[in-house]
């Protein structure tokens, strides 16, 4: 009797400091999302840094060349982006206007098959201009993070100055001085790989899309092909956000039959990039489920905005590995695992030779 209330107020105490310390890092979010941003930064372009390394380039050199390289493609896209977001932004209530009129036509053609629909109320739920302000926000909002943009920078240079040493002082923190803990070096090797692999995808997707966009003709082509590389960061529903304000914006454009071929572009270009480029390189991915993965988005979007959606596969990865680490919360670390996860698999041979 005296274990179980043992084990109930250690359950009870584990859970209020979950809540405390996610209650630090939601109101610390002003500084915690930079630097989560500049640490996943840093390991997406460690691999350049590494390459650089085997041509025996300096270590200084080729940081610099990296920071370089980011600063001025980041100044490119600033100003271009920009300038398409406020044209965007101006245009916005003439889109939306133009919408729901298209909307009141397709209710107009449900009614003559007999199929009743009150528009004012059916607007009411369902707002067609949602998604276009939707897209506008989420740039903003990472626009707004972006404004720490030399705090980032400095943090980015720092790291990868420091990257080869991480990995022992990690292996020291965890009382394993000898690296003998072959889980970590797994985990950071596949954060990283994971990282590379989905930034070069994404970058491929939004070039794919921008380049299709630009051929049919649909306005700020080039603030799509932003918003598709960013949202493709985000597992199984990013591309489906991405692609519904750039088919709505040329459904209203340019009517529905270009409507129907981006939509198609942004099928092409997902299913290309998702179903066959993107596993060729990472195998079978983090070991994630889809509704872990689904949840970890809406989760840490909740807890650290437009950042934290971005980064929700990596950072679920992180509680992963932390909670297969330790005997007690093995099983929720099972939960969490994909059905071809290595993790489950061992764990139902066992069972089965058992």
């Amino acid at each position: 009797m005296q274990n179980k209330s043992q084990s109930s107020a250690k359950a009870l105490l584990v859970m209020a400091s979950i809540v405390v310390v996610l209650a630090g890092i939601k109101a610390a979010s002003a500084i915690v999302v930079p630097f989560l941003l500049s640490v996943f930064i840093a390991m997406a372009c460690s691999p350049i840094i590494a390459y650089a390394k085997r041509y025996r380039i300096p270590r200084a050199f080729a940081v610099v060349l990296v920071i370089l390289i980011i600063v001025s493609i980041g100044f490119v896209l600033a100003g271009l982006v920009g300038q398409s977001m406020n044209d965007f932004s101006e245009n916005l209530p003439k889109y939306r206007a133009q919408l729901v009129d298209e909307f009141g036509w397709l209710i107009g053609q449900l009614q003559g098959f007999n199929i009743s629909v009150d528009k004012q109320q059916l607007l009411s739920y369902l707002d067609p201009g949602a998604a276009m302000n939707m897209a506008t926000n989420l740039l903003s909002s990472l626009g707004g993070v972006l404004t720490n943009f030399l705090l980032i920078l400095l943090i980015v240079v720092f790291m990868l100055f420091e990257a080869e040493s991480i990995p022992k002082k990690v292996h020291i923190a965890l009382d394993d001085p000898s690296m003998k803990i072959q889980q970590i070096d797994k985990f950071l090797l596949s954060v990283k790989n994971y990282l590379v692999i989905k930034t070069v995808v994404s970058l491929g997707t939004g070039l794919i899309i921008g380049i299709w966009l630009y051929v049919l003709g649909v306005d700020h082509f080039l603030l799509w092909s932003v918003l598709a590389f960013l949202l493709n960061y985000i597992p199984n529903i990013g591309s489906i956000i991405a692609a519904v304000p750039a088919v709505l914006l040329a459904f209203v454009q340019l009517g529905a039959p270009t409507a129907g071929l981006t939509a198609l572009g942004f099928v092409v270009s997902n299913t290309l990039m998702g179903n066959v480029v993107e596993p060729r390189y990472m195998g079978k991915g983090l070991g994630l489920s889809t509704l872990v993965v689904f949840l970890s988005l809406i989760f840490w979007g909740w807890l650290l905005g437009t950042v934290g959606m971005l980064l929700s596969v990596p950072l679920t990865m992180i509680v992963k590995i932390a909670l297969e680490s330790s005997p007690d919360t093995h099983w929720i670390a099972l939960l969490l695992a994909s059905d071809d996860d290595e993790l489950l698999d061992g764990k139902l041979d066992d069972q089965e030779q058992a």
